[in-house]
């Protein structure tokens, strides 16, 4: 398949005229939408910006590569554009980019699209070709200029191939970049969450560079159709060093023992020197895999401990939230149903049995612990995680018991390894299938029963009783904060902490007790709804394309899916995120005010029917909406004035 395939004539700009990134990203979407190649203006653009949030894909060169895959794509595309100005891009050399590729991908792109699209990234190294580009003056011309440099670049490619076949014939040493007579030989892995244009940048950049600098290199891609050129074990153990260029977890444990350097791919595509002379210096930490640590390590790898301990939080949680969320919505049902079929109703009893305490709802804290063990101790520490979690469940420890029951199975398989670094190499193969699963089990176990259980369960009761018996001007306070917390950052560390602390209420008092998901639920339904109401009532502050994504907002608001307001905060993030919080605050004190519980943990208006005060919670959202769009609407500037 030709790049031209896929960078089609209509969608091209040959002069874009956006002066800033938000403008840029606007200007190419409405050039994908106007063509009739992606089906949800609003999701894609969402997509665009979380994709942005995970490092810029100003590349630097003058080149930006805005990219996203979702099912919002009807076929795959790229929208190239240039710009006689520049634009800030917020590059990674921090120049201007003059020449921009949108690339929209589909969810089930086919495996020729995606290896289109990698070959369009690997001719984006070459300097001269993008001087080239800056001087067509027409689509034909970028077409032609496309053709005939993918046709040179697949003939390189066989003639390569050919001579590896030969190599092979011959049975000489299948080295693939770099001088034969030279014994420098070092590996890198390159990976971006999305896997269709840094991933194959960065290979390429790191070919090019170790190509000039006599080194020999094989570099392994993991990008949207999987990993590719797969290193082998003799490659790992050749080496002198590996680079890991990426932005998403790769398969470390193989490297156990090899001065790794792990970078982001960005780094790959702009510092491949620089990684190449570093791994071949071995000026880098030794890799020990299942979480021996780093024999040594450099100070910009180091991380805070706070850091560390929200990583191991957040990939607890993320592992969590499917259960809370699917649980969640058939618990909901459940109660639909029982207030007109009865709680005998076999309907009512299937969907309680799966979504609740002894379905979905009764894997939460175990999974919560055994994903936080897992991040912390590798996968030796997820069986004692989970079994410590499901002891916390099972006695009065609850939610924080679990909570910490994770942290500390992860903390103690380290300490096993530590502990056990002395055994015999003979008795190695025994650890990870002996040794960690028994001892671990046993020591955090033993923690987890004899200390575990009656602190936290302590700790635990006073809450809930505390809770249950907040005076109303105290329950307010929290509702407060818990609803301005939703909008904060609209799915980030302090909308999950917030949440995450409303489920541990809900969990710990057997699902009765809903009145912190009431405050949360509110908050975090406000801030799509007031984008969606801003949009409608002061249209002339607000773009065609903006009000149109506004529209989509009412369903995702009234859904309690906070992030489809990101794409505004992200754009105008004083004004929106100012106003939605403080519209989610006084939507999630009112429902305190109100004395409001809602027992179910997800759900939006569909669940709201559940709520002791049903329609003092739809007028607690509604106030606060109506009052973070106004405060939107007449602090923006209406577009003439920009």
């Amino acid at each position: 398949m030709r790049i031209t395939d896929l960078m089609i004539k209509e969608t091209m700009i040959m002069d874009l005229q956006a002066t800033t990134k938000d403008e840029a990203i606007e200007e190419l979407i409405a050039s994908l939408e106007a063509s009739g190649r992606i089906n949800d203006r609003a999701l894609f653009k969402e997509m665009i910006y979380k994709r942005e949030a995970e490092s810029s894909t100003g590349i630097g060169g003058g080149i930006a590569m805005p990219h996203a895959k979702t099912k919002a794509v009807n076929e795959a595309t790229v929208v190239f554009a240039k710009s006689s100005k520049g634009v800030d891009f917020e590059s990674l050399d921090g120049e201007p980019a003059k020449v921009f590729f949108m690339i929209a991908a589909p969810e089930g792109a086919a495996n020729t699209h995606l290896r289109t699209l990698a070959a369009l990234s690997r001719l984006l190294i070459d300097t001269d070709f993008i001087d080239k580009l800056m001087k067509t003056q027409t689509p034909d011309e970028v077409s032609e200029l496309f053709d005939a440099k993918q046709a040179e670049e697949e003939a390189a490619k066989e003639a390569k191939e050919a001579k590896k076949e030969a190599a092979k014939a011959q049975k000489t040493p299948d080295v693939i970049v770099g001088n034969p007579n030279s014994d420098e030989f070092v590996v890198a892995v390159t990976a971006c969450p999305t896997g269709i244009a840094h991933t194959f940048m960065a290979e390429d950049a790191l070919i090019k560079k170790a190509t000039e600098m006599g080194v020999n290199i094989r570099v392994e891609t993991n990008g949207s159709e999987g990993a590719q050129n797969v290193l082998t074990a003799d490659e790992i153990r050749r080496a002198k060093g590996v680079i890991v260029a990426a932005d998403k977890k790769v398969e470390m444990a193989r490297f156990d023992g090899k001065p790794v350097l792990q970078r982001p791919v960005s780094d790959g595509i702009r510092k491949p020197e620089e990684l190449i002379r570093k791994a071949l210096n071995g000026d880098a930490p030794i890799y020990r895999s299942e979480g021996k640590g780093n024999a040594q390590e450099t100070k910009e790898e180091k991380t805070s401990v706070g850091s560390k301990i929200y990583k191991d939080l957040m990939n607890g949680i993320s592992h969590m939230l499917p259960f809370v969320v699917g649980g969640g919505i058939l618990l909901a049902i459940s109660f639909l149903f029982e207030q007109v079929l009865g709680t005998e109703n076999p309907i009512v009893k299937l969907l309680q049995t799966i979504g609740g305490g002894t379905g979905a709802f009764h894997f939460l804290i175990p999974i919560l612990a055994g994903f936080i063990a897992m991040s912390i101790g590798d996968r030796p520490a997820l069986m004692p995680g989970m079994v410590g979690g499901l002891m916390a469940v099972n006695s009065n420890a609850g939610f924080l018991g679990g909570l910490a029951a994770g942290f500390l199975a992860g903390y103690v398989v380290i300490f096993l390894r530590k502990a056990l670094a002395g055994l015999p190499k003979a008795l190695e193969g025994l650890k990870p299938i002996l040794l960690y699963p028994v001892f671990g089990l046993l020591i955090a176990g033993a923690i987890v029963f004899y200390l575990f259980d009656p602190i936290f369960g302590g700790i635990n009761t006073w809450l809930v009783n505390v809770l249950n018996n907040l005076g109303t001007g105290n329950a307010v306070i929290l509702g407060l904060i818990l609803g301005g917390m939703m909008a904060i950052d609209m799915g980030g560390p302090f909308n999950k902490a917030a949440y995450a602390f409303s489920i541990g209420v809900f969990t710990s008092s057997g699902n009765t007790n809903g009145a912190m998901m009431a405050a949360v639920m509110a908050g975090g339904m406000v801030p799509p709804l007031a984008i969606a109401l801003a949009t409608t009532f002061f249209k002339n502050k607000f773009t065609e394309q903006e009000r149109k994504s506004g529209l989509t907002n009412y369903v995702l608001g009234l859904s309690f899916i906070t992030e489809g307001a990101i794409p505004f905060a992200a754009a105008d993030p004083l004004r929106v995120l100012t106003s939605c919080i403080v519209g989610s605050a006084i939507a999630g004190g009112l429902t305190q005010f109100w004395q409001i519980n809602l027992p179910a943990p997800h759900g939006g208006i569909f669940v709201a029917a559940l709520a002791n005060h049903a329609l003092l919670f739809l007028l607690a959202v509604a106030i606060g909406s109506v009052i973070s769009a106004f405060i939107l609407g007449l602090w923006k500037k209406t577009l003439a004035a920009k």
